[in-house]
């Protein structure tokens, strides 16, 4: 992008004009943000979910719903939304819903959680009966039989905080049942971290830091058992070991055990599952946990590799070092959703960050049409050991990728306005810690 110009006509000069105040010609929104305007933007996504995600079960011959559950047989399927409510995509999007709810009160979001986590718990029973006599319902299979960590860790972390949080379902089966899968039936390498033979045998997914860690740690504050929280701090330790590159502060997207050489594409959800991560353990592990000043550092030097590779846009990159692959709205929305709860917790500088968060929340607002649908989001994405491979994965509108994290940086936005005071002052955005005034005179070209 060029800086703005003027022709000689205007007759503009540093003597009759205050140069410095020339109104920018922004591509996305630039300046404070305004609790009403973030929270019509969540608002706008709530609605749109509320409609695209039924609860009910219903023939899938006849499409009749079924009301009593105990009626339950091989002909009956969870009705079809636009979303799959036991993927991780949504555990991700319930999360997002209780953050929202707790930072503005707005029980519609703890009501979204509650309504669907209460049906899931209620036809599990009836859709296991079917599975054991070997008819599986796809959706219910993820819950009853997980086979992967895609289906057990993200939908695992919000059923805990959910209940956590006071929302009453019968919960607790499911989340032994998830539990057991990721502590006792992933595939692991030697040391003990989690790993797939896919696409290579023992290979190491950046994602499965998300998949896997924030469900063992929230289970460490369910239980009070300091196992759970020393399993989280290990196993982020052993993805940081052969993934994080210091002299970047970014984590490459895999890792292959057989390989000499290990290709670093700092692929931008990837990188945001991992941030996410150590958000998550640092928020319920004990202040007094031998492991915390090193998560809490490995954070920070994430915040500063990420914070460098952010545009002028206010969106981060497809692949986050390489400015000519396209911006991404997920990724986007992970990053200022942890970089402003970070801010909120105390563990990073708002003058510093703030304007990160907002220039990113800018950003992603601008990825919501008026339906409250997310546009820009990448696709579910495997790895690959090209550039090419990320550069042209699609995007799409129902990616359901980036729904979550929209909600999550949009409420955790609201709770920033809350703990701080951002302002503009000499035309850019600046952060206080207590409210101020400036008397900066405005000028705007004509």
């Amino acid at each position: 992008m060029q800086a703005q110009s003027f022709s000689a006509k205007e007759k503009m000069n540093d003597f009759n004009t205050p140069l410095h105040l020339m109104k920018p010609d922004y591509i996305t929104p630039y300046g404070e943000v305004k609790y009403e305007e973030v929270k019509a933007v969540i608002d706008r996504v709530l609605s749109f979910l509320t409609d695209a995600t039924p609860t009910n079960v219903i023939n899938k011959d006849t499409k009749v719903a079924i009301t009593d559950f105990s009626k339950i047989d091989k002909n009956s399927i969870l009705e079809r939304g636009t979303f799959r409510l036991a993927s991780y995509e949504w555990g991700v999007t319930y999360s997002g819903m209780l953050v929202v709810a707790h930072i503005t009160g707005d029980k519609r979001y703890s009501n979204y959680v509650s309504d669907r986590f209460s049906f899931l718990s209620r036809v599990a029973p009836f859709f296991e009966k079917l599975r054991k006599e070997g008819i599986v319902e796809p959706q219910m299979r993820q819950m009853l039989h997980p086979e992967a960590l895609d289906d057990a860790g993200a939908v695992c972390s919000a059923m805990i905080k959910a209940q956590l949080d006071g929302i009453h379902f019968n919960g607790r089966p499911l989340i032994d049942n998830y539990m057991d899968y990721i502590m006792n039936k992933e595939y692991r390498l030697a040391d003990g971290i989690f790993a797939r033979n896919r696409p290579q045998h023992n290979t190491v997914w950046l994602d499965d830091m998300f998949m896997a860690i924030p469900a063992i740690a929230n289970m460490g504050k369910l239980t009070g058992e300091i196992k759970y929280f020393d399993e989280a701090v290990k196993q982020i330790m052993l993805f940081s070991n052969c993934m994080f590159v210091t002299e970047k502060g970014l984590y490459r997207h895999g890792w292959v055990e057989g390989m000499d050489e290990h290709p670093s594409f700092y692929w931008g959800r990837a990188n945001g599952w991992a941030l996410l991560t150590t958000v998550e353990l640092l928020d319920v592990l004990p202040e007094n946990h031998p492991g915390r000043d090193k998560i809490l550092s490995l954070f920070k030097a994430h915040i500063r590799g990420l914070a460098a590779c952010q545009s002028g846009d206010g969106f981060w990159h497809q692949l986050l070092d390489r400015n000519d692959s396209y911006p991404e709205t997920s990724a986007t929305a992970i990053y200022t959703y942890c970089i402003a709860h970070a801010i909120n917790k105390g563990w990073i500088d708002p003058l510093a960050y703030g304007p990160v968060a907002v220039l990113g929340w800018h950003a992603v607002a601008s990825k919501v049409n008026q339906a409250g649908e997310v546009e820009g989001t990448c696709v579910g994405t495997g790895m690959g050991f090209d550039p090419a491979y990320y550069y042209y994965r699609p995007v799409y509108k129902y990616a359901a990728h980036g729904y979550g994290p929209v909600l999550l940086a949009g409420g955790e936005m609201i709770g920033l306005l809350k703990n701080t005071f951002p302002k503009i002052n000499d035309s850019a955005i600046q952060f206080y810690l207590n409210k101020q005034e400036t008397n900066e005179p405005i000028f705007e070209v004509k």
